[in-house]
């Protein structure tokens, strides 16, 4: 019987922020998260981690399977040993758990995704500097989007992989009712969670609504889980389209840091508005509860440049919520906290 590869338990992760030896360098404080985040997202494109999934290979095995030169292969290895993404067994280098579990196909969440993402935004972070002189971007991720098409897909397979996460989150703790049967996913881009919960519960139908660029996979993910008939997609713009009718649950996941407070007031009621009595909406968010939370501060700093929105604190999720007519409001906060919150509210 053929089973994959478990690595063994490595040493303790050094922590590449900290200056190294007796003196104290200023620029290894930039100069080596630098470098750790260059290499993982280089061994992300390369596909090296994905290559050491099923067990250790020696470096011209590696060099061969990624059509990279030994040296190069070999130079990138031996940084990310000393970081801790791999370690070596004799003259064979392997993934340490962490690589393994979340950068390959045989771990728990595979957000290799995720560094094809960073790839792409990197280039993004050159505007920061005129970002906070502006105070926002001069030209939004979603407009950078339109522009090319090939972000909206990379942004949707990261978000498919954050679901694969996030999801089993929303099963444990959203409580769908056997009266439930239809699901409005707003913002719902690569279709992870509907499909999730339409596979749970089989009396629910879904309705995905999304830009259209983020939109350009997802018939086809919904046709490979066999859901077409019970899971659509609507593309349009989120506050001004037309949600179909009166629905059941409404997921709003993820979204509201996209927009404002405002646009968030109006988004809350216009959903209490088209759920049923005793419907359910499903907030996930990075709440701004959590000062000195470095997490939070760079996704704050993040969306300055990528959207020029915000984190909003969980009281004015009330206020939106109260205003709009919700009650049994609950908050729960997940684990760990980076990976954010969830807020039930129910409409009376």
């Amino acid at each position: 019987m053929n089973t994959r590869y478990t690595p063994p338990p490595p040493p303790a992760r050094p922590d590449v922020c900290q200056p190294t030896g007796s003196a104290d360098l200023a620029m290894l404080d930039v100069y080596m998260p630098m470098m750790k985040s260059a290499a993982i997202l280089s061994a992300g494109k390369l596909g090296l981690f994905e290559a050491l999934a099923n067990g250790p290979l020696d470096i011209a095995t590696l060099a061969d399977a990624l059509q990279s030169s030994t040296r190069g292969i070999r130079d990138l290895a031996d940084f990310l040993v000393a970081i801790g993404y791999l370690h070596r067994e004799g003259e064979r280098f392997a993934n340490a758990p962490g690589t393994q579990r979340w950068f390959t196909s045989a771990g728990q969440v595979d957000y290799t995704p995720g560094l094809h993402w960073t790839l792409e935004a990197w280039p993004m972070m050159g505007d920061l500097t005129a970002a906070v002189r502006r105070g926002g971007p001069e030209t939004t991720l979603w407009q950078a989007m339109e522009a090319k098409p090939q972000l909206g897909t990379a942004f949707s397979a990261y978000m498919d992989a954050f679901a694969g996460d996030l999801g089993p989150d929303l099963l444990a703790h959203v409580p769908v009712s056997p009266e439930h049967r239809r699901l409005l996913d707003l913002g719902g881009s690569h279709g992870m969670h509907s499909i999730r919960f339409c596979q749970r519960y089989p009396q629910l139908q879904a309705l995905i609504v999304d830009l259209p660029s983020a939109l350009s996979e997802t018939d086809t993910t919904i046709a490979r889980h066999g859901l077409s008939e019970r899971i659509h997609v609507s593309p349009g713009e989120l506050l001004v389209h037309d949600w179909h009718g009166q629905h059941d649950v409404v997921f709003y996941l993820s979204v509201a840091h996209n927009h404002t407070a405002d646009e968030n007031g109006l988004a809350i009621q216009q959903i209490y508005d088209a759920l049923n009595p005793g419907g359910l909406l499903v907030i996930h968010e990075y709440l701004a509860d959590t000062p000195g939370n470095a997490f939070m501060a760079a996704f704050r700093l993040t969306l300055l440049y990528e959207t020029g929105t915000q984190t909003y604190r969980y009281a004015q999720y009330r206020d939106w919520l109260e205003t709009a007519g919700f009650g049994d409001i609950k908050r729960l906060d997940l684990d760990p906290l980076e990976k954010g919150s969830l807020i039930l509210a129910r409409k009376a």
